[in-house]
């Protein structure tokens, strides 16, 4: 998939645990964890501006787009 989820870069760069996180931003440790794997098909705004406040980032410091094309030419 083109978008990669840097969730777990943040939150090691915030020194913030996945339960710490999942109580600031009030989202299950279930739901928190398929986001931070990659394995989530979608992510509401609301959810992601929590996630960017708990961890004072950008919504492109957890998502990164990676055109494939270009990788493959690599």
């Amino acid at each position: 998939m083109p978008i990669i989820v840097n969730l777990d870069v943040m939150m090691a760069k915030r020194k913030m645990s996945l339960n710490e996180l999942s109580e600031k931003v009030d989202i299950t440790l279930s739901n928190l964890s398929i986001l931070k794997t990659g394995k989530a098909k979608a992510i509401r705004f609301s959810t992601l501006e929590a996630i960017c406040k708990a961890l004072n980032c950008q919504p492109a410091d957890i998502l990164e787009y990676v055109n494939e094309k270009i990788e493959e030419q690599k």
